[in-house]
């Protein structure tokens, strides 16, 4: 429909322009000095202005055209090195991604020689040299940066810090972090960098406040807070049970509060207990996590954490709960271990046998082997001993 109505609107044109034309216009007629007398048609007149209209246009914009010619070749050369620019730091991002790190490098510093504003550049230019392990053109590129303005100084110190953690330089890393931000305040990607040097240097408490800090931000998802969470409570109660028996002091009030201050719901973490049972086991001070591990394995039956039952001290009252669980459970290698070993502190040498038997009965394990072997021990039957000491002999040597 458009294409007719412009169809319809030249003709319309041309035949008004015909007609215009084909009219009788008349002379122009110009009386100059001294009874000079110029006549011509109208037609020709206006066709001579047109014509003169047109050329004194052309030649001014010819002029004008001349004058800016320097300044248009100017501003073509620099769009043509911003080209060249552009296009090296591409190409420096790709192969940097790509792992060629030597080209990486050499499209960086084209891009940096090309750009008014080569920060991006050096960046490139210093992770590709940290890359080939080249330390010295690594701190020739990113001292540059020392140069550029306070804007890119963030930029700076997160790559320095992420490079000094790829070389495990966890100190410098920190260093740096502790730099980015006089406040203490930082962005998500510098929490999470900090919870990595953090955890490297074991430093447990700063480690669990910014794992907080990055749930509480959803940087983190529940899957990947678990293990964290678990790992740094085990390693806060191991580093005090390791100060308890340097010390000696038979004070637990610290170890305790370690364990009361983690919130129920990380309590229940059965790896967390797993892994802690151990650790308060060593010191005697089992009865701590007592409760705990009976309201697990009452939730959910566990034949590993059951197997940690018999070290939690209270051994009367853990005796009792456990042939209570043994209704339910009596094949299980675990309870029958805990069981075993309860009965032995309790002096009651035929049942302790009795149970770390059918424990292995059902479940050798060079723990069980070796628990029998000290029991026999005891009881002066070096002939059981020797056999059992034996049977973890081979089992760990089957390893």
């Amino acid at each position: 429909m458009r294409v007719l109505i412009w169809i319809i609107t030249i003709f319309a044109l041309a035949v008004g322009l015909s007609m215009l034309i084909s009219q009788d216009w008349g002379y122009v007629q110009f009386v100059l000095p001294q009874h000079w007398r110029l006549q011509m048609p109208a037609k020709f007149f206006a066709g001579a202005l047109l014509a003169a209209f047109m050329a004194a246009y052309l030649l001014v914009r010819l002029i004008r055209n001349t004058l800016t010619l320097p300044e248009v070749v100017g501003q073509w050369r620099e769009r043509r090195r911003r080209q060249r620019a552009d296009r090296s730091l591409r190409e420096a991002v790709l192969t940097l991604h790509e792992g060629r790190y030597a080209r990486a490098l050499k499209f960086a510093e084209k891009a940096y020689e090309a750009s008014d504003q080569p920060a991006a550049a050096i960046l490139l230019a210093a992770r590709a040299a940290h890359a080939l392990r080249d330390d010295v053109r690594y701190r020739e590129w990113i001292g540059r940066l020392g140069d550029e303005e306070e804007g890119v100084q963030m930029a700076r110190l997160m790559t320095e810090a992420e490079l000094a953690v790829i070389a495990c330089d966890f100190e410098e890393a920190a260093a740096k972090l502790d730099a980015l931000r006089p406040d203490g305040r930082r962005h998500i990607a510098a929490l999470r960098l900090s919870l990595r040097v953090s955890m490297a240097l074991w430093q447990w408490d700063e480690s669990l406040h910014l794992i907080r800090l990055l749930r509480k931000h959803k940087a983190l998802t529940d899957e990947q807070v678990r293990p964290l969470l678990c790992r740094v409570h085990v390693e806060r109660l191991r580093a005090r049970a390791d100060e308890f028996d340097a010390a000696n002091d038979g004070n637990d009030d610290v170890l305790t509060g370690i364990w009361d201050s983690i919130p129920a719901e990380e309590r229940e973490d059965r790896q967390l207990v797993l892994e802690a049972v151990p650790l308060f086991a060593r010191l005697g001070k089992g009865r701590i996590v007592r409760r705990t591990l009976e309201r697990l394995l009452d939730a959910e039956w566990d034949t590993g954490l059951a197997r940690l039952y018999g070290f939690c001290g209270d051994v009367g009252a853990c005796l009792s709960k456990g042939e209570n669980w043994l209704l339910d459970h009596r094949e299980d290698p675990g309870l029958l271990f805990s069981l075993g070993r309860l009965c032995a502190e309790s002096q009651l040498w035929g049942k302790a046998v009795e149970y770390f038997e059918l424990s292995l009965r059902w479940q050798p394990e060079v723990e069980t082997h070796l628990a029998l072997a000290n029991l026999f021990k005891r009881l002066e039957r070096s002939e059981d001993e020797q056999k059992h000491y034996r049977a973890a002999a081979e089992m760990i040597a089957a390893w």
